[in-house]
């Protein structure tokens, strides 16, 4: 069963109530949009039909019009022979065919009015159609806008992540643990020749410059 019953209602419809009442609105939207473009359809084919007729009756019209002049001939014939009688016939037949014609005018023109119904028909659908395709795009980026901000949170707060920065914690301990005993090793393990050499002239310039400060302070006393 269908949102709509009939065109109207959809030129009627309020858009925000049947999406604020909707449990879906998403789904609601799609539905709304699927029936109106329906419904458009249907509404175009009835017009078509509608001028594909007007057509026909307009043709019977030109017939029905050619016919008459035809029946004048006849009756302008008839008279010009005598025969008061079949100008007479003839002119009844003229008039049967404008008769005919009147008619189909008239039925023209109230296809006429019918037409300007379902053009306004049409206009006033496609409005709407077009304003439920933007609601249609502005609640999916809504949609998607929120679905990627509880992406986001649930990959920051989530489980994984915990467990990642985790990891990063254990590794940096280990880091720690291993630059911790290099420098351990480095303050305990045994001094090369070189660093011994290089402890015994600090010693000889430490020496010196002790014996110069003795010998400035000697003077000065």
């Amino acid at each position: 069963m269908g949102i709509f019953s009939r065109t109207r209602d959809i030129v009627a419809a309020n858009f925000a109530d049947l999406l604020d009442k909707a449990e879906d609105p998403a789904k609601m939207i799609r539905m709304i949009i699927l029936e109106m473009e329906e419904t458009l359809v249907e509404v175009r084919a009835s017009a078509a039909r509608t001028i594909a007729d007007q057509k026909e009756m307009r043709r019977h019209v030109a017939k029905l019009a050619a016919l008459g002049d035809g029946w004048t001939e006849k009756a302008e014939l008839a008279l010009s022979k005598g025969r008061e009688d079949l100008a007479k016939a003839a002119l009844i037949e003229k008039r049967r065919a404008a008769d005919m014609a009147d008619q189909l005018r008239a039925e023209v023109g109230v296809l006429d009015d019918a037409l300007r119904a379902s053009e306004e028909d049409i206009a006033k659908l496609q409005k709407k159609l077009t304003d439920a395709r933007s609601r249609q795009n502005s609640i999916n980026t809504r949609l998607e806008s929120a679905n990627n901000r509880a992406r986001l949170r649930e990959m920051w707060n989530g489980p994984r992540t915990s467990e990642a920065f985790s990891r990063f914690d254990t590794l940096e301990r280990q880091v720690d643990q291993a630059e911790g005993r290099a420098e351990a090793m480095g303050l305990t393990g045994p001094k090369s020749l070189h660093d011994e050499i290089a402890a015994l002239r600090a010693d000889d310039e430490v020496d010196a410059d002790l014996a110069a400060l003795k010998a400035r302070m000697k003077k000065e006393g």
